[in-house]
């Protein structure tokens, strides 16, 4: 297996793999766009199983949801939620970039990290509720999901600092290509748009693309905010633009028609 799979698995996942022979910035970059292709597998497979058991089963959408992030969670060993509440943390505590940071690497969790996570659990949960009560959920997962992770990818692209010399951000900070990056970005995008409109017609295509773009520039916004307030990306806000861009995604599907 290939040291930049290794590092994937065992950096998103919680499936167990041998650690990576050797960890460099080529390794670190193949290994984060690999990123949303696990992400695409794992969602395709939550959304297609609570989307089957709600369609046919006793179960209501607002419980194959919570489901659903449930497993989305346990497999990702509560990574990306655990960066949302020290990201939350630190940057709501308005402290200047070093306090912030010590912040953030605190393993307790303040009130903002609180706040947060509760009020994005929440929209993810009630959105995907709807999607799923609809017919649209296991295909509305993947879409929000896979854009998650490729706002990492875009968190990564060279020219983004790394706000502290060790962790996993500065293990990965500048390590993707910008071409590379900004491929994904564009080609999720336009796939997404271009399946779900061949599938459930234009409106549907439109919405899609619109949610997909809301969901990429919200983490780009996120990650331009900690570059400016903590000089950098660090593992944490790498989780925190994934959560943001994700619920972001299921938010715009349920708001607009289609």
């Amino acid at each position: 297996m290939p040291d930049s799979l290794r590092l994937a698995i065992g950096t998103f996942t919680r499936i167990p793999v041998p650690a990576p022979r050797r960890v460099d910035a080529t390794v670190a970059g193949r290994a984060v766009l690999i990123g949303p292709l696990l992400a695409l597998v794992f969602s395709l497979v939550v959304g297609i199983v609570v989307q089957v058991v709600v369609n046919i089963g006793p179960m209501n959408g607002l419980l194959g949801a919570v489901l659903a992030v449930a497993a989305l969670t346990w497999l990702t060993r509560a990574l990306h939620l655990d960066g949302l509440a020290d990201t939350a943390d630190a940057l709501g505590s308005g402290r200047p970039t070093d306090e912030a940071l010590a912040i953030a690497r605190r393993s307790d969790i303040g009130p903002f990290g609180v706040v947060v996570v509760t009020l994005v659990l929440l929209a993810e949960i009630a959105a995907l509720s709807q999607l799923l009560d609809t017919g649209a959920g296991a295909g509305s997962l993947v879409v929000a999901v896979v854009v998650g992770r490729v706002g990492i990818t875009l968190a990564c692209r060279r020219g983004v600092p790394a706000a502290r010399p060790d962790g996993l951000g500065a293990a990965v900070a500048g390590s993707v290509p910008g071409w590379a990056a900004w491929a994904w970005a564009a080609g999720w995008l336009a796939f997404s748009a271009v399946s779900v409109g061949n599938a459930h017609g234009p409106a549907a295509g439109l919405a899609t693309g619109a949610a997909v773009l809301g969901g990429l520039l919200a983490g780009l916004g996120l990650t331009a905010i900690a570059v400016r307030r903590l000089g950098g990306v660090t593992g944490d806000v790498l989780g925190a633009v994934s959560e943001v861009a994700t619920v972001t995604v299921l938010v715009i599907l349920v708001a607009l028609p289609g």
